[in-house]
């Protein structure tokens, strides 16, 4: 494998050559022979990566490049995050996509139980990737793409009482816990914007009543007026270190 070291010492020589890549176009870290070019970056379909406290997690990642010859292939993509976050991908698999372009995926496993992550590590992670064309040329780019390695959360509801005469006040509780990969266990989420939705009996659209806060253990309370058959669910929208999770619906059957 071609490590970064030894890239850079290239890349120095070819700048000598003038064949460096202009710094207006690559970072720090970045650079390359020929016109190879990296034109898309997925990780796990939607650039997301949450991770429980009991499994482990296989991270897919696909690097689409292109160049007038043909791409011949890639090496290890490296993953970088937060707190030195670090990760090696499998050799990738190139597939052609047409004579000019290819895609090359690789896979890595994480799994908190044996590989020490702390909660810092959550966050944006960069994906950094070398790729090889045909006739000699390569680029090496450092942040070649990002996605977001998240702690993965748990969401619950209850719409109580059940059933409920139509003008009385429902109380709909619930939880909303997170993975803490220090300690292998799932712990409140406080202070969190999580959103109380309900969708009336024989229609297929949520509608949100009302934003709840979470309180400093994570607990959920709101209160509502019943008016139809309907159900009640939470949804929670997550952020970059905290995955997004919505329940299912709760039924309450109105008097």
């Amino acid at each position: 494998m071609r490590i970064r070291a030894t890239a850079a010492v290239s890349f120095g020589a070819l700048a000598l050559a003038g064949l460096a890549v202009p710094a207006a176009q690559a970072a720090p870290g970045d650079g390359g022979l020929g016109d190879v070019r990296i034109t898309k970056v997925v990780v796990d379909g939607d650039n997301k990566v949450p991770v429980s406290t009991n499994a482990a997690k296989t991270i897919s990642i696909s690097v689409t490049a292109t160049d007038d010859s043909g791409i011949k292939g890639a090496e290890h993509f490296s993953l970088k995050g937060p707190d030195y976050g670090f990760e090696m991908t499998g050799t990738p698999t190139c597939k052609k996509v047409n004579a000019t372009t290819s895609t090359c995926t690789a896979s890595v496993k994480v799994d908190p139980r044996t590989d020490y992550l702390s909660n810092k590590n959550a966050g944006t992670w960069y994906v950094d990737a070398w790729i090889d064309a045909n006739d000699g040329d390569f680029v090496w780019k450092e942040k070649a793409g990002h996605f977001y390695f998240q702690r993965l959360t748990k969401l619950t509801v209850n719409a109580t009482p059940e059933p409920v005469k139509k003008g009385r006040t429902l109380t709909v509780t619930g939880s909303l816990t997170r993975a803490d990969w220090e300690t292998l266990k799932f712990g409140g989420y406080g202070a969190q914007p999580v959103q109380l939705q309900y969708k009336k009996k024989g229609s297929t659209k949520w509608s949100t009543v009302k934003t709840v806060r979470t309180s400093s253990t994570g607990g959920l309370k709101a209160t509502v007026k019943a008016t139809a058959d309907g159900s009640y669910r939470y949804t929670y929208a997550g952020n970059s270190v905290t995955a997004a999770v919505t329940t299912a619906g709760d039924f309450v059957d109105v008097k």
